[in-house]
C-alpha cells in the first residue's frame, strides 16, 4: 500500500490497530456465540466503512459464512460495485445482488398516482426511504441466510447524526461504532483493504456527485479532531475555540451532535410497572430454542 492515502490522521486519533483489530473481532465472535448465531449478513457499499466490517466479520466467524449483499440503486456509481465486488474476491466470501430500485421508485410512483404527494421527493426523503428499503432487504435476507445483521456505522456518522434511523443505523451489532472515520481509515489500511477504496471520497451514494465532507462542509480529520476533543476530552464549546478551532465550526458540530442525540437512544418507554422492558429489565441477547 502506498505512503501516500489523500487523507490526514490526526496524531491524537492515532490507534494500536492490531488490539483494535483484535478487541473488535473478540467482539463480533463473543456476540455470535452468545446468540447462537454462526452466519452474519453485511451490506456491502464499496465504501471503506463496510469494507471493513467485512474483513473484521470475516476474520471472526470465516468468510463463508459472511454474505454480503450489494444492493445499489438506479444513481448508483458502477464503480461502487465494482469496488465491492473487489472485497468479496479478496475475501472469498458468498454474495448477492438485489437492485432496490424498484422498491424505491415503485413506492415514490405510487404515491404521486396516488394523488398524495404534490411533487417529487425530496433528496432527503429519497436518501432516507432507499437507506430504509436496504435494510429492509438485509433483513430479510438475514431470515433466509440464517444470519446477524453487521452494522457499518462510525463514531463519526453517529455523533453528527448522519445515519439514518431504521436504515443504516439498524443492526444486530456495530462493531466499528467507536472508531471515529480517521480511525477507520488507519484501520482499514492495517487489515488489508483494497487501496482503491481507502482513495475514494466517503460518500452514501445515492446521486452522482454527492461526497459526505461536501455535505458537513469539512474534512473529516478536522471533524474528528473536533469531535474527539468535545466528546472524549469533555471541552466546552468556548475552550475548543481556544484551542484554535474555528467558533462557526464548533457551533455547527455541536449543534449536529445535539440535535441528533435522539438518534442514538432507545425509544423511550413510559413505566407503569416494576420492572420495564428496555429499562431496567436487561438480559443478554440469547437465541430461543428452534431458532
Amino acid at each position: 500500500m502506498s505512503d501516500d492515502l489523500p487523507w490526514e490522521l490526526p496524531d491524537e486519533l492515532l490507534i494500536d490497530t492490531e488490539m483494535a483489530r483484535r478487541i473488535i473481532v473478540a467482539f463480533i465472535g463473543g456476540h455470535m456465540q452468545q446468540t447462537g448465531f454462526g452466519r452474519a449478513v453485511l451490506g456491502l457499499s464499496g465504501g471503506i466503512d463496510s469494507a471493513l466490517v467485512a474483513y473484521l466479520t470475516a476474520a471472526a466467524i470465516k468468510p463463508e459464512n459472511l454474505l454480503c449483499l450489494m444492493l445499489p440503486y438506479r444513481t448508483s456509481s458502477p464503480a461502487s460495485r465494482a469496488d465491492a465486488e473487489e472485497v468479496v474476491a479478496a475475501l472469498g466470501c458468498p454474495s448477492r445482488v438485489v437492485e432496490i430500485t424498484p422498491i424505491v421508485d415503485g413506492y415514490f410512483e405510487a404515491a404521486l398516482a396516488g394523488g398524495e404527494e404534490r411533487a417529487e421527493p425530496s433528496r432527503l426523503r429519497l436518501g432516507n426511504f432507499a437507506a430504509r428499503a436496504r435494510m429492509a432487504v438485509l433483513y430479510d435476507q438475514s431470515a433466509a441466510w440464517d444470519g446477524l445483521v453487521m452494522g457499518t456505522s462510525n463514531k463519526t456518522e453517529s455523533l453528527l447524526g448522519y445515519t439514518t434511523i431504521f436504515g443504516d443505523n439498524a443492526a444486530a451489532l456495530q462493531p466499528i461504532g467507536d472508531l471515529y472515520k480517521s480511525q477507520v481509515r488507519q484501520l482499514s489500511a492495517a487489515v488489508g483493504v483494497p487501496e482503491a477504496i481507502l482513495r475514494k471520497p466517503p460518500t452514501a451514494d445515492l446521486w452522482a456527485g454527492q461526497t459526505d465532507e461536501h455535505e458537513v462542509g469539512l474534512s473529516y480529520a478536522e471533524i474528528d479532531r473536533l469531535l474527539y476533543s468535545l466528546v472524549d476530552l469533555r471541552r466546552t464549546s468556548d475552550e475548543l475555540v481556544e484551542m484554535g478551532f474555528a467558533a462557526a465550526n464548533v457551533e455547527r458540530v455541536v449543534a449536529l451532535v445535539a440535535g441528533s442525540e435522539f438518534k442514538r437512544q432507545v425509544a423511550p418507554v413510559a413505566k407503569l410497572s416494576p420492572r420495564t422492558p428496555g429499562v431496567d429489565y436487561l438480559y443478554p441477547r440469547r437465541r430461543p430454542r428452534g431458532g
